[in-house]
């Protein structure tokens, strides 16, 4: 530390504790610490705009490697405060454990609760620069290393002169009446930062869009001026806007919002004004607990959790009580419904109920015990069982039919529920997430794997054909080097409707999912699949059309990272041949619809050119020659493929749940509606 006046000793004494041990207060001094001094910063601002002052906030990354932060609260205090001799602004920004939060008038709940945050930054900080808008004026002080006084320039390497005799806050200009807020701009300090510790503005985004979420109508702005981007959120819809946007499914249980509030009492320790000392005291807190939940198609979990909208990426005990009141209310609705479900003695557990579930919980109270500055976890004892109790009861009342119109929802959401628990417990003997050496030396492969010669995954394809017919056929068509087939028996399992227990016991499915050796569901592991290409490859037909959507189906529902990836083709075969006479002999041309067909014919009319009576029209692989199927498609010097995206599957998997699902009356709506546009010609009988 560079030398200082005796005046700001003990200032400096307790910042040089920061200083020195950076982590206890930052967590780290790579770019999480960097970016965590942003935030401290950031959630001053927006504690103000949550106490009702302000409703914009504005970041700037600038070009120097500095970051500035500007609000329109009510501005840090410009007052003397009478114990230190010092204005507000000094106290806020030299002092650990000064602030506002400490009061019990300033803030109902607040995310800065330690009154370190302001302080810590300037500790870290080379240069940090403060202006206030307050009392119709504009104030400003700045600092280095912690120590108030003058720069001579702009930036930190300019010129500095601490204040000795004592510190000075500068009235900079005028504001017009009721006009407030505060403009905080430091320089990390790269004494403490790694070299490698630099801005993130993905992070920032990511922490600007929660935020946005989390205080509705709260407007946040950010600008990186090193690579000219501007971002801006606002949102209206709360937590449960924010669930929608975190989840990636289809919802079975759309976005529920729960809402209550209690108190609690707590017993803390508070200073003694006569005695001068610390002595405990019960203290009554009000407690509001905010929810959004809701349950999807899929298998991911997605939970978010707050306090006083600070982020606890490792819980705490508001999760804890979430999850225990969850656990309790679903697991004695199972058991209360164990015939009907056929759960009877299944042991249910908290995977199978988080599959698929998005949620966010929020609680907000006074003064919650963080453990560590970093506040990744909440500690507050009490608010465990406010949680548990709260979403207990909602749920109770949910899952034994109080919610009016929510039947379906219940029944769909148990029955999700019991599938995971017995899918889990099948996965045990069956390996559902099977490797592809244990797969190649597994005796269990279906026999009916025609595998391929290949030693690497590099290269090979399994083709999925349709029929025993068409297996024979590929079978003289393959190269098997790098092609193998694997035949299925017509249409598998219309996995929409069926549970993940009945797939998995499906013959057909589970061979599927043995062949690829990826696994399934949030355990299916990309690396593991044993070909880097999966084609399907099923008669040019109605019913090949939807055997290809059962299949798509499935493998959007249980192996979606193989459709992600791009591994997923469509095999397209011809629907006719032509044999053009060309001279003596006679050449195929292959054509792949009605319109295709029609216009190469009118093409040989008018050039003169005969072809033979009449055109084959294939119904099935089946019917092509070994030579035919491999030149029109398994050979890849001539083959067409059609890569199926996540966009074609979520279609499928949309159009099977409007045709083929549980919910009848839109399926009624769909044919009423598209009656009158029906075209017979389209039926291929």
């Amino acid at each position: 530390m560079e030398t200082y006046s005796a005046r700001h000793l003990s200032v400096l004494e307790g910042l040089e504790a920061v200083r020195k041990r950076p982590g206890m207060y930052i967590g780290s001094t790579d770019a999480r610490g960097l970016m965590h001094c942003l935030w401290e910063i950031i959630d001053n601002s927006v504690d103000e705009a949550l106490a009702g002052h302000g409703n914009q906030i504005e970041v700037i990354a600038h070009s120097d490697g500095s970051l500035s932060v500007a609000d329109h609260g009510r501005g840090v205090p410009v007052d003397i405060e009478p114990r230190t001799g010092l204005t507000g602004v000094e106290v806020v920004f030299t002092k650990l454990h000064a602030g506002g939060k400490f009061g019990g008038g300033s803030y109902a709940a607040s995310g800065g609760l330690h009154g370190v945050g302001a302080s810590v930054v300037n500790a870290l900080s080379s240069r940090l620069d403060v202006e206030v808008d307050r009392d119709g004026a504009t104030y400003q002080m700045s600092f280095r290393r912690g120590e108030p006084g003058r720069f001579s320039g702009a930036g930190p390497d300019a010129s500095f002169t601490a204040f000795e005799d004592g510190s000075e806050l500068t009235k900079i200009g005028k504001v017009a009446k009721g006009v407030t807020g505060t403009r905080v701009r430091y320089w990390p300090d790269r004494q403490i930062f790694e070299a490698s510790a630099a801005f993130s503005l993905q992070d920032l985004e990511n922490r600007l869009r929660q935020t946005a979420f989390l205080v509705p109508g709260l407007k946040l702005l950010a600008t990186d001026e090193s690579s000219a981007t501007k971002l801006e959120y606002q949102f209206e819809g709360g937590i449960a806007e924010y669930a929608e946007f975190l989840a990636k499914d289809l919802a079975i249980v759309p976005t529920k919002r729960i809402q209550f509030e209690t108190t609690f009492e707590e017993t803390v320790p508070v200073l003694d004004e006569d005695s001068g000392s610390m002595v405990s005291k019960a203290v009554e807190r009000n407690a509001k607990v905010d929810i959004a939940l809701r349950w999807g198609q899929g298998f991911d979990t997605e939970l978010k959790t707050f306090v006083n909208i600070i982020a606890t990426p490792k819980g705490g005990s508001h999760q804890a009580g979430f999850e225990l009141g969850l656990l309790k209310s679903i697991r004695g609705a199972i058991e209360a419904n164990s015939r009907k479900l056929k759960a009877n003695g299944l042991k249910i557990e908290r995977d199978d109920i988080f599959a698929g579930m998005t949620a966010v919980v929020a609680v907000s109270f006074p003064e919650p015990q963080f453990e560590g500055q970093t506040k990744e976890t909440l500690g507050t004892p009490a608010i465990k069982q406010i949680v548990a109790n709260g979403i207990g009861a909602w749920l109770d009342n949910f899952l034994s039919g109080g919610i009016r119109g929510t039947k379906t929802e219940v029944d769909a959401l148990l029955d999700k529920v019991v599938s995971e628990a017995k899918a889990r417990i099948s996965a045990r003997s069956l390996k559902d997430t099977q490797r592809r050496k244990n797969a190649l030396e597994s005796s269990s492969l279906p026999t009916k794997l025609v595998d391929c010669r290949a030693d690497a995954t590099a290269g090979s394809e399994l083709f999925i054909v349709e029929g025993d017919s068409a297996l024979g056929t590929a079978k003289l068509a393959r190269d098997s080097k790098f092609q193998a087939l694997l035949p299925i028996r017509g249409k598998i399992l219309n996995v929409q409707k069926a549970s993940v227990s009945d797939m998995l016991s499906n013959a057909e499915c589970a061979s599927i999912i043995q062949v690829i050796g990826g696994g399934s569901g949030r355990t299916f592991d990309l690396d593991s699949v044993r070909y880097e290409k999966i084609i399907l490859m099923s008669d040019a037909d109605v019913d090949g059309a939807h055997i290809r959507t059962l299949l798509l189906t499935l493998f959007f529902r249980y192996m979606r990272p193989l459709v992600e990836a791009g591994r997923v083709y469509a095999a397209v075969p011809p629907l006719h041949r032509v044999m053009v006479q060309n001279g003596r002999s006679k050449e195929p041309v292959y054509t792949y619809s009605q319109s295709e067909l029609n216009d190469l014919l009118t093409k040989l009319e008018k050039s003169g050119k005969t072809y033979l009576n009449p055109i084959q029209r294939y119904k099935g692989l089946g019917e092509m020659d070994a030579d035919q199927l491999a030149e029109t498609t398994m050979n890849p010097g001539n083959r067409m493929l059609r890569r199926i995206t996540a966009d074609d599957a979520q279609l499928s998997d949309e159009v099977f749940e409007l045709l083929m699902g549980n919910e009848v009356a839109p399926r009624r709506d769909f044919i009423i509606d598209s009656a009158d546009s029906f075209d017979r010609e389209r039926i291929d009988a």
